[in-house]
């Protein structure tokens, strides 16, 4: 998150837990608060994050700070789409799924939502990614798109601890299609899901609906 103002803007990470809340002036610290920048209406943004893998940072105006830079575009954005990701993936041996969460490919398609998209692409995440079609790298863009619209329509997904910023949990967990679900009948085919890891990540899918 970048808080902008007319000298710089503040670099906010939420790390895997953190979370913003806009309270009266004179509130108490409870566990885990960091960060309270004043407003100046008397409120105050507060911080709190009880991992602590979050961050707070400065990025000067006219500058971009070091951990911004040779990030890939929004998903959400127009210029993410299936002819880009098709061009920045030639000559890659990675698998689609390692190469989509690339934060200097995309940013923000973590591994519940790469697992999601894929599937509904039809995409195995073990097909090396400069193997895959321009036709079926635009099929793959719209699935990201579409699944990331739909999931901040249900307030995230809520493993663990997430919630969101009302305090409420997230509700796109009880509609994943294949993240979490190893073992279980694909909901198109049947089969049983399979289970990897890939780069390191749990990974699902049907060895059926994905090639």
């Amino acid at each position: 998150l970048l808080l902008d103002t007319a000298i710089g803007s503040a670099v906010l990470h939420l790390g895997m837990s953190g979370s913003l809340r806009v309270l009266p002036g004179d509130t108490p610290l409870r566990a885990h608060d960091h960060v309270d920048i004043s407003l100046d209406n008397g409120r105050l943004l507060r911080f709190n994050d009880p991992r602590r893998f979050g961050s707070l940072l400065w990025q000067p105006t006219g500058e971009i700070h070091p951990l911004l830079q040779g990030l890939g575009p929004e998903p959400l954005d127009d210029a993410f789409d299936g002819d880009y990701l098709f061009a920045r993936s030639r000559g890659r041996s990675a698998p689609v799924k390692t190469f989509l969460m690339d934060q200097a490919v995309v940013v923000g398609v973590g591994n519940i939502y790469a697992a999601e998209s894929l599937y509904k692409a039809g995409i195995s995440p073990l097909r090396e990614a400069g193997k895959v079609t321009r036709e079926r790298y635009r099929r793959l863009a719209t699935a990201v798109k579409e699944t990331l619209d739909y999931a901040i329509t249900r307030g995230g997904t809520t493993l663990r601890d997430f919630i969101s910023p009302d305090g409420a949990p997230g509700y796109f967990e009880q509609e994943l299609l294949v993240y979490g679900r190893d073992g279980l009948p694909c909901p198109g085919c049947g089969r049983p899901l399979k289970h990897a890891m890939i780069g390191q990540r749990a990974s699902v899918w049907c060895s059926r609906c994905q090639r």
